[in-house]
């Protein structure tokens, strides 16, 4: 397969983080959030970084963070939302990692999220936003290899999808 890492993408609220703390430890691979990787870079929430410097800033330093994190290999990553906005980041998934979409529908976002204060990109209507923002990132998304929809399956589900179907690609 020519990688030994597992990114994770999908909108945020899709499950990335749940799924990937359970897959890491039942593949034998480390975990990374990129989200935790952003703020310990930075010193900063990522709601602080957007209101300071500005989303551009921001996805400027996701990309930094996600082109160090798939330099190294053995990882189950969790990518930050928006990290397929990016055509160079969309290729060095794809290049340093087996991709697979976590994808849910507006409904279960909006029923995951809705009590959520720290997302950006959700203040005010959430639904209106959540569905604006997945109707601009679809395109973004498909190149993936696997793709899961999380909204219908248990976490357990998706882990277990997921593992099967990485190790036959091996």
């Amino acid at each position: 397969m020519g990688t030994s890492n597992i990114v994770l993408i999908g909108f945020m609220g899709s499950g990335k983080s749940t799924v990937g703390k359970v897959l890491a430890p039942r593949i034998s691979k480390k975990f990374v959030d990129l989200d935790h990787m952003i703020v310990e870079r930075a010193g900063r929430s990522i709601p602080e970084i957007f209101a300071t410097d500005g989303e551009a800033a921001f996805r400027q330093l996701e990309s930094q963070v996600l082109a160090d994190v798939l330099a190294q290999s053995n990882q189950v990553i969790s990518t930050v939302g928006g990290a397929v906005l990016a055509e160079a980041n969309r290729q060095l998934m794809r290049e340093n990692g087996f991709v697979v979409w976590l994808r849910t529908d507006v409904d279960v976002l909006i029923q995951r999220m809705q009590y959520d204060t720290t997302r950006p990109l959700l203040q005010g209507d959430a639904k209106a936003n959540i569905t604006r923002i997945l109707e601009e990132r679809r395109e973004a998304y498909n190149f993936a290899t696997l793709e899961i929809d999380t909204g219908r399956l248990s976490v357990e589900e998706a882990v277990q999808a997921i593992a099967n179907y990485y190790k036959q690609a091996e």
